[in-house]
């Protein structure tokens, strides 16, 4: 009876137990399984991606920092640029003063020349009225050609000087020895010639060094360095007679570089510098 009685109470327990409990532990475990699936698969998703992705991004910064180094040149040079100009832009006013003395000068020399013209007419004019001899006559008058020739011929060479090219700063631009030589009268700079017929040749002109790096003798280019005051400016592809100003420490007025022949690995040409009644204080600078 005892047994009967336990089987009864077993059977009475089981039948008290709703069966939606069992649904929802088995729906549950279900659920669990395939949201652990769905994690799994969602990181393995994301590492392949991540990996897929990695050198996309590595050159992707380092476009970014080879576009920022690149902009920091720019930066630089604009503000190199700005500088040049505004020196370029201050030193402007002196060189129109130097043109303006060399036109004063010309003016005054053929005001002189034309007033010894003048008087040696007087005096031979004299010297003719006191001789009654036609043959002395003629030979004065002879001499007064001469003498009035050679002056309106030297006359002549410096209003054609004066005619020179000229360079963006105003100076007179000499083309070959001939005008270097007018130039050298008008003693307002002093000029120094050169010749380099090898690249790597230097030659020291006064305080600067000229280095000769390339030419390219089918377009009339060359190629030069300079060196002054511990610095190196190299000039690239640049023209027959075309000048190079450039300014060392010690002078006000610009130094001025022209090259009037260029052949294979040669060049020939002047270097221009301020007398030193254009020099300034080396603290000035």
């Amino acid at each position: 009876m005892f047994e009967e009685k336990e089987k009864e109470e077993i059977v009475q327990q089981y039948a008290g137990t709703p069966r939606w409990i069992g649904l929802a532990v088995a729906l549950l475990a279900v659920v669990s399984v395939a949201a652990l699936g769905i994690g799994w698969n969602a990181t393995t998703r994301a590492r392949a991606t991540e990996e897929t992705w990695t050198p996309e991004v590595q050159s992707l910064k380092q476009n970014v920092e080879v576009l920022t180094r690149r902009l920091g040149q720019s930066e630089e040079a604009h503000s190199e640029v700005k500088g040049e100009l505004g020196v370029v832009t201050e030193r402007l006013k002196l060189t129109q003063g130097e043109l303006s003395r060399a036109r004063q000068q010309a003016k005054q020399i053929r005001e002189e020349s034309q007033k010894q013209i003048a008087e040696m007419e007087q005096a031979v004019q004299s010297e003719l009225a006191e001789k009654a001899d036609a043959q002395a006559v003629q030979a004065l008058s002879g001499d007064v050609s001469g003498v009035r020739s050679d002056l309106e011929a030297a006359q002549s060479n410096l209003q054609a000087g004066l005619q020179m090219a000229r360079g963006e700063l105003g100076t007179l631009i000499a083309r070959n020895g001939e005008e270097i030589e007018q130039l050298r009268r008008l003693g307002m700079r002093d000029y120094f010639e050169f010749e380099l017929v090898k690249k790597g040749e230097q030659k020291t002109l006064g305080n600067v060094v000229v280095e000769l790096r390339g030419t390219n003798a089918k377009r009339n280019h060359f190629t030069v360095a300079l060196y002054a005051d511990d610095l190196r400016l190299e000039k690239k592809n640049r023209s027959v007679n075309e000048p190079i100003y450039f300014y060392v420490r010690g002078y006000r007025a610009p130094l001025e570089l022209v090259v009037n022949q260029v052949g294979k690995e040669r060049v020939v040409g002047y270097l221009s510098v301020p007398k030193p009644a254009a020099r300034t204080a080396a603290s000035g600078f």
